[in-house]
């Protein structure tokens, strides 16, 4: 599949910006052009917002059984597209094929869960205190949904916040990420072409800041959900505040790794390396801050450490790649100021280090070992290909680690032991906790975090509830 000009969806119809204003799109492989993305000006926002009034009042009123139909086309069209759409994700965001090929198969099953998920929204009729009145609790689709999604999964982010509007009766506005535009927009062509309504939902790309401030204060947004930064989510979410709109945050995290001193080692490292160095480390779940019983501590970084060395790093378009390319330069400058702050702190590197090549954005597997509590990655999200290593001596220290900072998305441990398992599931302070496995984000569960990783979720039932309203109605019978 050729990568395509990717343009804006307006009221059912792909169109360029009105201006003809457009960003190129690069390869973070080889640091080439290989596309343009149309960039909306105030005059698209205007048509789309319209837009997406007018989709919100035809899907509201399309009954969640049929909704679920048309739901249910956009996963299967997503599904017999799913090689193409792999290609064009791996061109543009740089991970192997093989993850985006499972990225968008992913939304697929993500879309049939939410199509099924819609059709058990139920209000509720409570006994009244008076016979002669009838008391009724009603849900109702909270209105059009502005989204803002990130780079890393550029699928897998807009599909959980379209599954959730579009399940409930909302229409929905998607501000997808620039650099990664041609993905998302054949999952939205997905839902176009499966029969949604025009304006149902609509796809946009531009200047964040610019669109962010105008479409948060519009009139016409009643819900807004963002994945991104800590710091702009902040940001955002005090902006909705002004304007009471409902809000659901998916936000930065520093996921800790707690391996016990009965831990399956071997279960452990594979575990570990599997979820660390997906994506390259830009995954907001991957585990980043490894605490380690001090009695397992050198076997752990041994294991990983070979398991990081033996990775082929390469262009997620040839075979046998197993990690690809960071998405842009930034992130790779990123890499080598967290490493060396940490090397200058005390920490060893036990392999990698440095950056692969002078073409594209490569970054080696790296692991360090001894890692000081004040450097910066054990206190500043890596988002990449870093696996950062300290010991402990007891389990209470361990947990007041993994607690200490002030992100709060996922956790992971590794133990044999019941008793640790069952203080962990209590004490850890993370959205999502995964044991003895690696992440398992699936659509029936909840996906999202606590304390300024973000509020809401982005799964399980309990996704759906930050698109509804919810009504209380009592008639009188006379």
């Amino acid at each position: 599949m050729t990568y395509p000009d990717t343009r804006l969806l307006i009221d059912g119809e792909w169109r360029d910006a009105l201006d003809g204003r457009t960003l190129a799109v690069l390869n973070p492989a080889t640091g080439e052009e290989i596309g343009r993305v149309a960039h909306a000006s105030t005059a698209d926002l205007d048509l789309a917002l319209a837009a997406a009034e007018r989709g919100f009042q035809a899907w509201r009123r399309t009954p969640a059984i049929e909704r679920a139909k048309i739901m249910r086309r956009a996963a299967a069209l997503m599904r017999e597209r799913a090689d193409g759409i792999a290609r064009l994700l791996t061109a543009e965001q740089g991970k192997p094929l093989a993850e985006a090929k499972v990225e968008a198969l992913a939304a697929a099953d993500i879309i049939e869960w939410f199509a099924d998920e819609g059709q058990r929204v139920y209000g509720r009729i409570v006994p009244a205190r008076n016979l002669a009145a009838t008391q009724m609790v009603l849900k109702d689709p909270v209105g059009p949904v502005a989204a803002f999604t990130p780079w890393n999964f550029p699928i897998n982010q807009v599909v959980r916040k379209a599954g959730a509007a579009l399940a409930t009766g909302c229409s929905i506005l998607v501000k997808a990420a620039e650099e990664t535009p041609a993905a998302p927009a054949e999952l939205v062509r997905a839902f176009v072409d499966a029969g949604l309504p025009a304006g149902a939902i609509g796809l946009v790309y531009g200047n964040p800041a610019e669109i962010s401030s105008y479409l948060i204060p519009h009139r016409s947004i009643r819900k807004i959900t963002f994945t991104g930064s800590t710091p702009v989510g902040k940001q955002l979410a005090a902006l909705a505040g002004q304007h009471m709109k409902r809000v659901t945050m998916e936000l930065g995290g520093h996921a800790p790794v707690i391996v016990c001193e009965d831990a399956d080692l071997e279960l452990a490292v594979k575990a570990s390396a599997a979820a660390k160095f997906r994506n390259a480390g830009q995954v907001c779940i991957s585990p980043t801050r490894f605490l380690v019983h001090d009695s397992v501590r050198a076997d752990f970084v041994a294991a990983l450490a070979k398991h990081a060395s033996s990775l082929k790093v390469g262009d997620g378009l040839a075979e046998g790649t197993q990690m690809g390319p960071l998405a842009n330069p930034r992130r790779v400058a990123a890499m080598s100021d967290i490493l060396h702050d940490a090397v200058a702190r005390g920490a060893t590197v036990a392999t990698g280090g440095a950056r692969i090549g002078s073409a594209g954005n490569f970054f080696a597997p790296t692991v360090l070992s001894e890692v000081p509590l004040d450097a910066k990655v054990f206190n500043e999200e890596p988002f990449g290909p870093i696996a950062a290593i300290r010991g402990f001596a007891t389990l209470d220290e361990a947990i007041a680690e993994a607690n200490r900072l002030s992100f709060g998305l996922a956790g992971y441990a590794f133990t044999r032991a019941q008793k640790n398992t069952h203080r962990l599931a209590h004490e850890l302070e993370v959205g999502m906790l995964y044991v003895n496995q690696p992440a398992t984000p699936n659509a029936e569960m909840p996906f999202g975090g606590i304390k300024d990783s973000g509020y809401g979720t982005e799964g399980g039932p309990e996704a759906l509830e930050a698109y509804l309203n919810t009504r209380a109605v009592t008639v009188m019978n006379v």
